[in-house]
């Protein structure tokens, strides 16, 4: 880096930007929350070496969550318990999600089949260990591959091959610096309280992403340890994990304008990205994405009709894809409407005058937005083959997935190990097969059957036939005889496929299994020439990055990367169109004005009840006269935050962060100030229907409550 781009990244880096930011933990103490209303110290939410709040703050593997006592206990949403209430279910042959959970003492808990929690421990700067790895390099793809494979040898250095080490290495800054994330792995995580769907999913579909919401999605969790203080695995030996950081819930009152902030584990955004970014992703990934999704929904939808089990074993499933389809729906509507790439193209147009203007920035980086264009149209060359080849993994059915992964697995192997993908490792494939009986809770053959056929219909329909593997004439009969003659509805002997050589699948008279091992080779291929197109696109952004860091007078944060961030803000309604003011709390009663008696706004008779004979014990709030369901903030969240403590001016915890408004959907590639906001459930509402429908006082005793 010049010395002139590293004064502008620091100067970028000590001016403040309110309430906008996924900010690194590091960065805390820089933002000056004294003076934004907050009582507790930076040092005090975030120190490296002393006890401090960040401690509390759990990562589930896709959501975040929180201890609220200091005997494991966690809290987290209910649509971040789906996957192990869906296979509790599926063990136990009853209906967790629709009729709720409760354990009423820990000896009732019960096992959550597939769930983690991780406890960060160590965050260290490895920027130097890695960009270092690659200096000889011949090439750019060579370049990405060796500090790829630095990264892997920094985690599996760091896990020494220990179940109970879990460590990442991530890219910040589009490459210019990386963070070593270690975390405390626990196997165990049992299921405590989850309320009825009724409740913890209150507006279902229709009302995701939308305000007003009223839902209690809200999930009680223990995290437990072996009687030697290990990580252990599931056994009945096994006792609470014991913490001495945990939440303490407010006892204050929450109004509007109070300060509040967030600390969770945001999933993957995109603020850094060109009007050509933007314009592929919506066109090549987002239309054609709703579109799929829309007759992967309409399938489950029809198998679900004729029989019950399979809502049981697809409701998770359904209940993701819909959520991330009516999010991509969002960002094609906020795109469409507000004209975001034709202004984001202006905004380039004034870069590049910044560009021109000055001869050395000009010299260095007066070609990165055409390059960048080029790599776009490079990429269109091969779209509609790709399409193709992309159909057949997830969304083609359990069993042909597995399949494809194990045959990778055994050709990676073969090869010599400095020619290995440089994300494979043993380590990572052990935990997959681990998780392979999981997976199987979700699989519903006449589900599996239907996405498989629509996957080679996709394929056949191509009048493109590059890259086009052998197809069956009648992709129906075809899938009919292969399900009636595959082995791999076993998942004893789909793990025996991960302990078998290339040539020995290859062998097996399996017609699923020979249908993986054909499309082995396109997808070697279209695999390959897409990691030296990303190693390419890579280096652009990098240089686009450092020019942003030149042209931009505003503090600097880096794109969420799964990783653990701070975000704060107010609460605060907005205005979503003309003369609308959308207030930020949302109230029982307001739930109960919604009840049609037909899910998903059917209201159990129990909690009407409460209201109508004004049970509703300590739990009002003095403004609003009535128990608060939801509220809104103008905290800065994605994917990932889902389950996230929100805490207020002291730490205290008064939310869990759940969704973000429609609105503002295109929040992943920019910041709205006016109308971006966190939607979260009100902790009251939490307790309230801890203590009052579901009667789990001690839960709260539990709490310090």
């Amino acid at each position: 880096m010049t010395k002139r781009v590293f004064v502008f990244i620091f100067i970028c880096f000590s001016l403040i930007y309110a309430e906008e930011g996924m900010w690194l933990m590091s960065q805390i103490k820089d933002l000056d929350l004294e003076n934004k209303g907050f009582v507790i110290s930076a040092d005090s939410i975030y120190h490296p070496e002393k006890a401090s709040l960040h401690h509390a703050i759990v990562w589930l593997g896709g959501c975040s969550a929180s201890f609220v006592s200091p005997d494991g206990l966690l809290l987290t949403n209910h649509h971040c318990a789906y996957s192990p209430l869906q296979r509790a279910s599926a063990q136990d042959s009853m209906n967790y999600i629709t009729n709720g959970f409760l354990a009423h003492g820990r000896e009732q808990e019960i096992p959550a089949p597939g769930g983690y929690a991780y406890v960060l421990t160590e965050i260290e700067d490895v920027s130097k260990e890695v960009i270092k790895s690659a200096r000889f390099a011949s090439d750019l793809t060579q370049r990405e591959n060796m500090m790829k494979k630095k990264c892997w040898e920094i985690v599996l250095e760091t896990e020494d091959n220990r179940e109970d080490i879990h460590c990442k290495v991530v890219k910040l800054f589009e490459g210019n610096e990386y963070r070593k994330y270690v975390y405390t792995k626990y196997h165990d995580v049992r299921i405590v309280y989850a309320p009825p769907a009724s409740i913890g999913k209150y507006g279902g579909d229709i009302d995701n992403w939308m305000w007003p919401r009223h839902t209690g999605d809200f999930t009680f969790l223990r995290v437990y340890q072996g009687p030697d203080s290990t990580a252990a695995k599931y056994s009945p030996e096994n006792i609470p994990l014991y913490t001495d950081s945990w939440l303490r819930v407010s006892t204050e009152d929450l109004s509007d304008g109070d300060p509040a902030f967030i600390i969770g584990f945001p999933g993957v955004t995109t603020r850094y990205r060109t009007a050509d970014d933007l314009y592929y992703t919506l066109h090549k990934t987002y239309i054609p994405l709703i579109k799929s999704f829309k007759e992967l929904l309409q399938i489950m939808d029809d198998v679900t009709q004729v029989n019950p089990e399979a809502e049981i074993r697809l409701i998770n499933l359904h209940a993701g894809v819909n959520n991330v389809m009516k999010k991509f729906q969002g960002n094609v509507d906020g795109m469409l409407k507000t004209d975001f790439i034709e202004n984001k193209r202006a905004e380039e147009v004034a870069l590049q005058h910044f560009v021109e203007f000055d001869k050395k920035i000009n010299k260095r980086y007066g070609d990165v937005l055409q390059n960048i264009s080029d790599m776009f149209s490079e990429r269109d060359e091969f779209y509609v083959n790709d399409e193709i080849l992309k159909k057949f993994g997830r969304y083609s059915g359990l069993l042909y997935d597995l399949a494809d992964y194990a045959y990778y697995v055994a050709g990676e192997r073969a090869k010599p190990e400095p020619d290995r993908d440089p994300d494979f490792t043993e380590k990572r494939v052990k935990e997959f097969i681990e998780r392979i009986p999981f997976r199987y809770l979700s699989f519903y053959e006449p589900y599996d059957k239907r996405v498989l056929i629509r996957s080679l219909e996709y394929a056949k329909s191509s009048s493109d036939d590059f890259y086009l593997f052998p197809l069956p004439d009648d992709p129906a009969a075809w899938v009919e005889s292969a399900y009636r003659n595959t082995k791999l509805k076993d998942p004893e002997y789909i793990k025996k496929l991960f302990s078998m050589r290339a040539s020995q699948i290859e062998k097996i008279d399996d017609p699923i299994v020979q249908l993986a091992v054909s499309l082995y080779a396109p997808k070697f291929e279209k695999k390959e020439r897409l990691r030296d197109w990303d190693a390419r696109m890579n280096d652009l952004r990098l240089r686009y990055m450092k020019l942003l860091a030149l042209y931009k007078d505003k503090r600097v944060y880096p794109d969420a990367t799964g990783t653990m961030r701070f975000t704060y803000g107010t609460v605060k309604g907005y205005t979503p169109f003309d003369a609308v003011w959308y207030k930020p709390f949302t109230t029982l009663s307001g739930m109960i004005n919604k009840n049609t008696d037909i899910p998903p706004f059917d209201v159990p008779e129990a909690l009407a009840d409460l209201q109508v004979n004004g049970n509703l014990g300590d739990w009002i709030d003095p403004e609003l006269q009535d128990v608060p369901s939801c509220f809104l903030m103008t905290g800065d969240i994605t994917g990932g935050n889902s389950g996230s403590a929100v805490m207020n001016r002291h730490g205290q915890l008064i939310g869990l962060a759940f969704d973000g408004n429609y609105e503002a959907m295109t929040s992943d590639w920019q910041f709205q100030k006016d109308i971006q906001r966190t939607i979260a459930v009100d902790i009251r509402y939490v307790l309230f229907i801890t203590q009052k429908y579901a009667k789990a006082q001690w839960i709260l005793d539990e709490m310090g409550l």
